[in-house]
């Protein structure tokens, strides 16, 4: 198993890394309390749990700290064990030092994660709640922080074993069938089995289609910049990023592939994407570019098209939008970009051209002319992606594979039930789809799967 014994006691820094005003250093097992004691000026043997004591932590009668102590008694802790909470000044050597002390006493390294993974494991959480503290700690906007709470809180769990033990009741049913096989018995419903798995279809399908909109909000709703080359993609990249991050040129075909980074506009997270210009190229590096710049719009949620407001004519810039829309597919938010009014002789000369266009963002990416109309239209297509509309909304890939594998379950006990197959056939189905339906929360689970989970969670928590 990824993780060492259970029953021993760990430690570690549960504060970033390096100097500060206060650092917290946690210890987590059985033997918390005593190892920390030997060291303290207070004998807290038995300080009752949610309490705090003041005094110093000495080794060889040589002070090392002045410190506040918290008591967690199992099992009301964080882990359900007996937890320490030691916090000291940030001195790294203080850290330090207290570290190599109480592993000197009897404890060990903590490895990532190994904090949730024992809350877990004394089912103080479940998978999916543990999962959301990580999302929660590398949270970085309102939305993302609020996906996090309410998955933390349990609303995704409940709503997942609520699912399960509808159809756990059904799967017991069909399975007592089968013990009755020779008496041509029927427990289970068909017509009622065929209406609860259709009505947790559209539950899980509903999940599912939230997983954009949880992906945006927890990874950025990605943006990708498309246009001919020398439109000014790179340059209105490092203007809305407010950073030299990718080279600009006057020469055709700079840009050869995808750079991407993000930044926060209005409270929403954005990963903004620049592409190589779409061009006829003979050139095998630039095609193998412009093709994944249409990989990238295909796959982001809105799509800047970029095209030279003073150059090209209205006739050109709408057919050229209808060839990407028929490339990335009509569907696709596009928000056309009308660069280079840096360029005109004066404003109204443009705003006179795109007048029958007020969708169009007329912008000069070089001296910030309407990039604030910009972000404000990017913000106003972001909400219609991020819609209210889901009380519950799938952020994780894991979740998201789980149910697309319970759907997949579910539509051959569909298939079965039209087909007019036997109960233990079903039944197989049905437990596929509880399995997938487990693993979200952790009712089924193995080690490697737990491994890779915890393995990716900060050290100390």
């Amino acid at each position: 198993m990824y993780f060492k014994n259970q029953d021993d006691t760990i430690c570690a820094l549960s504060t970033a890394p390096g100097m500060g005003a206060i650092a917290l250093i946690r210890l987590s097992g059985k033997d918390a309390v005593e190892i920390v004691n030997k060291s303290f000026s207070k004998d807290i043997i038995d300080a009752k749990g949610y309490s705090l004591h003041y005094g110093s932590i000495s080794e060889d009668n040589h002070v090392i700290d002045d410190v506040v102590v918290a008591i967690y008694r199992n099992p009301k802790s964080f882990t359900g064990e007996n937890v320490v909470e030691i916090s000291c000044h940030g001195s790294q050597y203080i850290q330090s030092r207290l570290l190599k002390l109480y592993t000197s006493n009897g404890c060990r390294l903590a490895e990532p994660g190994e904090f949730s993974m024992r809350a877990f494991a004394n089912g103080k959480m479940d998978l999916s709640q543990a999962e959301a503290v990580a999302d929660l700690i590398s949270s970085s906007t309102e939305a993302s922080h609020k996906l996090a709470m309410n998955q933390m809180r349990g609303n995704f769990s409940r709503k997942i074993n609520e699912l399960r033990d509808q159809l756990i009741h059904f799967a017991s049913m069909i399975e007592l069938e089968l013990d009755f096989s020779e008496e041509d018995v029927e427990f289970a419903n068909r017509d009622d089995l065929k209406a609860l798995i259709h009505s947790i279809q559209v539950i899980v399908v509903d999940l599912m289609e939230s997983f954009t909109t949880g992906n945006a909000i927890k990874n950025g709703v990605p943006v990708a910049i498309l246009g001919a080359p020398n439109m000014g993609k790179s340059t209105l990249l490092n203007t809305l990023l407010d950073d030299d991050r990718a080279i600009v040129s006057e020469i055709a075909g700079t840009t050869r592939d995808t750079i991407e980074d993000e930044t926060t506009i209005g409270g929403v997270r954005f990963r903004f994407i620049d592409t190589a210009g779409i061009r006829e190229t003979n050139d095998e590096i630039e095609s193998i570019g412009i093709g994944r710049a249409f990989e990238k719009a295909e796959k982001a949620s809105i799509v800047l098209y970029l095209f030279d407001a003073v150059e090209t004519t209205i006739e050109e810039f709408e057919e050229s939008l209808e060839e990407l829309k028929e490339r990335i597919g009509e569907s696709q938010e596009v928000i056309a970009v009308a660069n280079k009014a840096d360029k005109a002789l004066e404003a109204s000369i443009l705003e006179k051209k795109f007048e029958n266009l007020p969708e169009t963002r007329i912008i000069s990416a070089t001296d910030g002319t309407g990039l604030e109309t910009l972000r404000e239209k990017l913000l106003e297509r972001s909400k219609s992606i991020m819609v209210e509309g889901h009380d519950i909304v799938v952020t994780n890939v894991r979740h998201y594979n789980a149910l697309f594998e319970t759907r997949t379950s579910l539509d051959a006990v569909l298939e079965g039930l039209d087909n007019g197959i036997t109960g233990d056939f079903l039944a197989i189905d049905i437990r596929r789809a509880l399995h997938h339906l487990g693993e979200i929360t952790g009712e089924i689970t193995t080690d490697d799967l737990l491994g890779n989970i915890f393995s990716k969670f900060c050290i100390g928590k």
